[in-house]
Formats: structure tokens, C-alpha cells, sequence
């Protein structure tokens, strides 16, 4: 999850972190043409705003780990003030040979035990969830080239596309930095989504960060994750998490989220656009001359 943090403000770090989430949001929603847009927010201090709910139980879990830490680093620097007050040689010129206290030992041997239990169910669960794939409404299979993403709709059409950065004098107003694509995958919202994952050449890794995804694409192997469903309409966008080559931070990923209505009529239009291969030769030309 990307934090952007200016060098200088080091003094502003006290400021609640649900004040920038809101900012952030407001933002966004006053961004001509975008209905809403989960992404990586100047002074962003926690995660981006939950889009599915999987990445809601991840948000909860951080904040139960949080608050267990929070109370484990107290506890321990009072102790440590204690045991400078109580035992320094001017209090306690005579210092106790004691060796062993069976209470103390059976509840730093009892308390850890427990704070994991509390830790791993959720954890467990989590894991559970993230790993099993439910009932889903479509399939999208993602391969990742370096340094591009190809997409393929098998439930659709069998038509696929392929999707490159945006370059920064092509940019339209309201279009991110480094984040946006020349074509976006498109999903409707209400709908549980399969993401089949695989490489052409290096290793890859498809994340998004607001949908609480993140997997590697491996050359010779198909990885599978699942997303869904997302109820707000707008565009969701991540980045390659695998370091796959000197263009590995420009290899970003953009999913646009519509009403059923919307997506049926691009699959459509997309049926027509990318139904030959030459529409796929200019993203293609466009990656490949990046790296010369």
C-alpha cells in the first residue's frame, strides 16, 4: 500500500488520519468526470477506502493488530519505568536474590498464548477467505509482459486487449500520474469477479490495493484470485507488486467499475474493438519501444 509522505512534514504527523481519508475522498469526488476513484492520496496515512468487503475484514484486522500493539508497547514501557523507579541502586541499595515467582512464569507463559489465539483466528479466517474461490459471476484472465497487462474476457466473447500506461503528456485532466491506462478492464458492480493470473516472462503480481487482492503472475503457471462485489461505480487502481525489470513501476493497473448496463454495452463495443489482433499492435509497440 504506497504512502506519500513529504520530506518536511515531520510536525504534521499528529494530525488524525481520518482527517486525510476524508480530504482524500472529497477530492476525488471533485474530480470532473470521475464518480469515485480509490488511489494512492498525497499524506495518505492508512489504507485506501475499502471497496469489496474482504478489504473491509483486512482494514479491521489491521486496526485490531494496531490497538493489540498499542497496548503491548505501553505495558512494556511501563514496566521498564517502573523497574528504573524501583530498582535503581539508590532505591534499592539491597537488591533481592529471588529466582523465581511460579505466578509471574504462568502468565507470561498464558498471556502471549493468548493474544496469538486472538490473533490467528481472524488471521485464519482472512486467509481462508483471500485463498477459497466462491461462486463467481465471471472470469478475467490477466497476464502480465513486461511491461504491460493483457487481458482476456473467456465469459464474454473470448476477446482480449491490452493495457499500457498512460505517459504523462497524454494525461487527461482528472487521470493519475503513473496509474492510469490506455485501456481499462471493466467490471460491473454487485459482481464477484475471478482473476486468472499468469506471465509471459518474468514474474508479475496483479494488486489492487482497495479490493484487498494481490497475487503473482508466474511464467508456466496460473495463479487465481477473486474480488467482489464492489458496490461504488468509479475506477479502482493499483500497480505490478513484483519486480519484473527496469520498467517495473510504470506497469500500472486501472479497473473501472460500471452499472450491468453500461458493462454489457462495452462488451459490446469491445467485442468489435479488439476483435482483431492488429488493435492490440500499437499497446504492444508502445511497450516494446519503451525499452529501447
Amino acid at each position: 500500500m504506497t504512502a506519500v509522505l513529504h520530506q518536511n512534514g515531520s510536525q504534521k504527523m499528529h494530525v488524525a488520519s481520518g482527517f486525510f481519508r476524508f480530504v482524500a475522498m472529497v477530492g476525488a469526488l471533485a474530480l470532473p468526470g470521475v464518480a469515485y476513484a480509490a488511489q494512492p492520496k498525497p499524506w495518505q496515512l492508512n489504507f485506501q477506502e475499502a471497496a469489496t468487503p474482504l478489504m473491509e475484514d483486512i482494514t479491521r484486522f489491521h486496526d485490531l493488530l494496531l490497538w493489540i500493539i498499542i497496548l503491548i508497547s505501553l505495558f512494556v514501557l511501563a514496566l521498564l519505568a517502573y523497574v528504573m523507579v524501583k530498582f535503581n541502586a539508590n532505591a534499592n541499595p539491597n537488591p533481592s536474590r529471588t529466582t523465581h515467582n511460579t505466578a509471574i512464569e504462568v502468565m507470561w507463559t498464558v498471556v502471549p498464548v493468548v493474544i496469538l489465539v486472538v490473533i490467528a483466528i481472524p488471521s485464519f479466517k482472512l486467509l481462508y477467505a483471500s485463498d477459497v474461490i466462491p461462486k463467481v459471476d465471471m472470469t478475467i484472465k490477466a497476464t502480465g509482459n513486461q511491461w504491460y497487462w493483457t487481458y482476456e474476457y473467456p465469459d464474454h466473447g473470448k476477446f482480449s486487449f491490452d493495457a499500457n500506461m498512460v505517459p504523462d503528456d497524454e494525461l487527461k485532466p482528472g487521470q493519475p500520474r503513473l496509474l492510469e491506462t490506455d485501456n481499462r478492464v471493466v467490471v460491473p458492480v454487485d459482481t464477484t469477479v475471478r482473476v486468472q493470473v499468469t506471465a509471459s516472462d518474468v514474474l508479475h503480481a496483479w494488486s489492487i490495493p482497495a479490493f484487498g487482492v494481490k497475487v503473482d503472475g508466474v511464467p508456466g503457471r496460473l495463479n487465481e484470485i477473486w474480488f467482489g462485489p464492489v458496490k461504488n461505480e468509479g475506477v479502482y487502481y493499483g500497480q505490478c507488486s513484483e519486480l519484473c525489470g527496469i520498467r517495473h513501476g510504470f506497469m500500472p493497473i486501472a479497473v473501472e467499475v460500471v452499472s450491468k448496463e453500461k458493462f454489457q454495452a462495452w462488451v459490446a463495443k469491445a467485442r468489435k474493438e479488439f476483435a482483431s489482433d492488429e488493435s492490440l499492435s500499437r499497446p504492444r509497440m508502445l511497450a516494446q519501444s519503451a525499452t529501447k
